[in-house]
């Protein structure tokens, strides 16, 4: 596969997820939520969490926002749910690392590494690490708003 055609297929994914992403809405009775705000972008979520005995039971989330920060929700909601709180900051490192770029490897990101492109854009690597600073703070119990700026 070309890098070209590669990149295409990254381009494919962020769209298909900002379009129509997955686990979008809230969860009733969620035991955690944490909210995220991008004001440089514009980008506003809310993470609802459901954890048991350390589990991630479910994982919801609401946003508004770019294309970037809805496909990285998306991507995100959908390798967590059913992980360990552990499990999850262990993603948040590797994703962490692939978007600042000192890492270049899957790792077992599955569809999050079609995100590694934001990395060129440093104003939108904002726009995808925002879910993942929601969910920290949703993770640790916080109730204030993490912000990018």
């Amino acid at each position: 596969m070309t890098q070209s055609s590669l990149n295409d297929l990254y381009q494919d994914i962020i769209l298909e997820h900002s379009k129509n992403p997955r686990n979008s809405g809230n969860i009733e009775n969620p035991t955690h939520i944490a909210k995220g705000n991008n004001p440089l972008c514009g980008d506003r979520l809310t993470i609802f969490l459901k954890l048991n005995a350390g589990l991630i039971e479910d994982i919801k989330f609401e946003a508004r926002g770019c294309a970037i920060s809805v496909a990285s929700a998306s991507m995100m909601s959908m390798v967590i749910r059913g992980k360990t709180v552990e499990d999850a900051a262990a993603f948040f490192s590797k994703f962490n690392q692939l978007i600042v770029g000192n890492q270049t490897e899957d790792d077992g990101l599955q569809e999050l590494v079609a995100l590694a492109g934001v990395r060129e854009f440093p104003t939108r690597v904002k726009c995808a690490t925002l879910p993942w600073h929601a969910l920290q703070e949703a993770l640790k119990g916080g109730s204030k708003e993490v912000r990018t700026e």
